[in-house]
């Protein structure tokens, strides 16, 4: 970390740029293993939700999404009815996608009735890189793939429960933000492998 308020890019990976935001993001958050199954379901969301989008959109509303969403707790969207989604769909500090929006409240429900049927959540998303992260060497940011076997793997697992958007790239992105994959490039200061992460 730097004392800076407005960091320099030299010794990040080139994708976060000068934005205070985006660069505490990368420093803090991006590529961390996160172990804590309400954690990745709402990345898992917000990544769906970028779909078509850049993240630094998603970032900046990322506290409005967890205002509406009651900070992505699934047992309570599960509930949401129409007065809910017509709330959402008029909450201008989100992204007012009727399919994103639906498709956040059934996965919430998907992701509920897998728990109650003894599923592990975490441990499942885990266990498409075998529970630790993957150390990935990559020189620069050209080098890295937009989807990975792994992802796919994932993707089709995910899909086959009924979740949606979440396709190879957006598991991928998803795999690199809570850090099943370390792909900050070799010159960047994070790159050096984490721990595993705590639940």
């Amino acid at each position: 970390m730097t004392d800076s308020p407005v960091p320099d890019t030299t010794g990040r990976c080139g994708w976060c740029g000068t934005d205070p935001l985006y660069v505490a993001y990368h420093d803090q958050e991006w590529g961390v293993p996160e172990r804590d199954p309400r954690a990745l379901w709402e990345k898992l969301v917000l990544d769906g939700f970028q779909a078509g989008l850049s993240w630094i959109t998603i970032l900046k509303k990322r506290e409005a999404f967890r205002a509406a969403f009651d900070d992505f707790d699934p047992e309570k969207v599960a509930r949401y009815g129409e007065a809910d989604r017509q709330r959402l769909l008029n909450d201008a500090g989100i992204v007012r996608s009727g399919a994103k929006i639906d498709a956040t409240i059934s996965g919430a429900r998907i992701w509920l009735n897998l728990q109650d049927q003894g599923r592990d959540m975490s441990d499942w998303l885990w266990s498409f890189v075998d529970g630790q992260p993957i150390q990935n060497e990559w020189p620069s940011m050209a080098q890295v793939p937009a989807s990975t076997p792994e992802s796919i793997a994932m993707a089709k697992a995910l899909k086959a429960e009924g979740f949606k958007f979440c396709g190879p790239v957006i598991v991928y992105a998803f795999m690199q933000a809570t850090g099943m994959v370390n792909d900050h490039v070799t010159t960047c200061h994070r790159h050096a492998p984490l721990s595993g992460g705590q639940g």
